[in-house]
């Protein structure tokens, strides 16, 4: 889960296709090594987070939760369990609100899908913060 927020931010206008492209870009800006393990792993782009996704995460605004890992980590993983892909879904409404610029809405995206393959590896909450600390 990714979850910022800053206030009074103008939006970028960034179109849905430019935004996507971005989420694109970062995936295939990851380590190759990174890469190879993400094939069961759908990555969806919405809008804004639902109910049950923000009740998941633990949080009450829409506009605090960036993205969002759904599924089992590699490391929770037992040799010949049948799972259903895991989910990154990456928010576009609260990335924009929180950006004032496509650079700034470029680097958040980066840090975002990074952060949510860092989940899907196994980090918790507290070994990204003492990671993003470094």
């Amino acid at each position: 889960m990714t979850s910022r927020r800053k206030r009074n931010r103008a939006s970028t206008g960034l179109a849905p296709r430019q935004f996507e492209m971005l989420v694109r870009r970062a995936f295939d800006e990851l380590p190759p090594a990174v890469q190879a393990r993400l094939d069961n792993v759908a990555v969806l782009v919405r809008e804004w987070p639902t109910r049950e996704q923000l009740d998941a995460a633990e949080l009450e605004h829409p506009q605090d939760l960036f993205g969002l890992y759904e599924g089992v980590p590699l490391v929770e993983r037992r040799i010949g369990d049948m799972l259903l892909p895991d989910r990154i879904t990456i928010f576009r409404g609260p990335i924009l609100a929180a950006c004032a610029t496509p650079g700034e809405v470029a680097r958040e995206v980066r840090a975002t899908v990074r952060h949510e393959v860092a989940h899907f590896l196994g980090m918790d909450e507290v070994q990204l913060e003492e990671l993003e600390r470094r």
